[in-house]
């Protein structure tokens, strides 16, 4: 049987677009059977409705706390019966409720080498720390933020004439390479969690998360 994804998404979906790509290329076994947005005018749902995928808008601003917009995320959610969910580019913060109910079947990928930069502006963060390599992560939700098991990364050398934005632009590239690879491993069962700590072929990844080098 087909695994089943949701996509959730604030903004112009451009690792969504990855992911529908490998999907339709057939590297990742599954289906993506949603992409949900907590903001309408959210590009990412035009990308999904070219590729025939249903969408939903939820918007947060119609309920009086994060507590209630997010049960009202799980039963919509639930809707498409997920076997994965897909946090790219969905900028709220998850209530603890919301990330137990998905455990282990919530990802989520940040634009920093976690555990550095944890947070936002990481790209102009990594510049003024005088990092000599900066990167993206995924890694599965837990309740801190961008805190979660990591099991794959990818790094880009740092230039002299790097900007936030010229970073912000290599880091993206390789965030479309290994998302569609992550969701790939996880629907595969090559990707297990236990007692917190990844493993990838029933190897621990406690202390070394593959990672893509530029």
């Amino acid at each position: 049987m087909t695994s089943s994804i949701v996509v959730l998404i604030s903004g112009s979906g451009s690792n969504l677009q990855a992911i529908i790509d490998a999907v339709k290329a057939e590297e990742i076994p599954g289906e993506i059977r949603a992409v949900i947005s907590n903001k309408a005018e959210a590009y990412g749902l035009e990308r999904a409705k070219q590729a025939g995928i249903a969408t939903e808008v939820l918007s947060h601003t119609d309920f009086s706390s994060r507590e209630s917009f997010d049960q009202a995320m799980i039963r919509l959610i639930n809707q498409y019966d997920p076997d994965l969910v897909v946090l790219a580019g969905f900028m709220r913060i998850l209530s603890p409720a919301f990330v137990q109910y998905f455990e282990g079947r919530l990802l989520n990928i940040h634009p920093s080498l976690l555990p550095k930069f944890q947070g936002l502006h990481t790209h102009k963060r990594a510049i003024e720390a005088g990092e000599k390599e900066h990167g993206a992560s995924v890694h599965f939700v837990t309740e801190e933020l961008d805190g979660g098991p990591v099991f794959i990364q990818a790094a880009v050398e740092l230039d002299k004439e790097d900007t936030p934005e010229s970073l912000a632009a290599k880091v993206l590239k390789q965030e479309h390479l290994i998302y569609p690879i992550a969701v790939k491993w996880v629907l595969e069962g090559r990707i297990q969690l236990k007692g917190g700590v990844p493993y990838l072929d029933g190897i621990s990844l406690a202390n070394n998360i593959p990672k893509l080098s530029v």
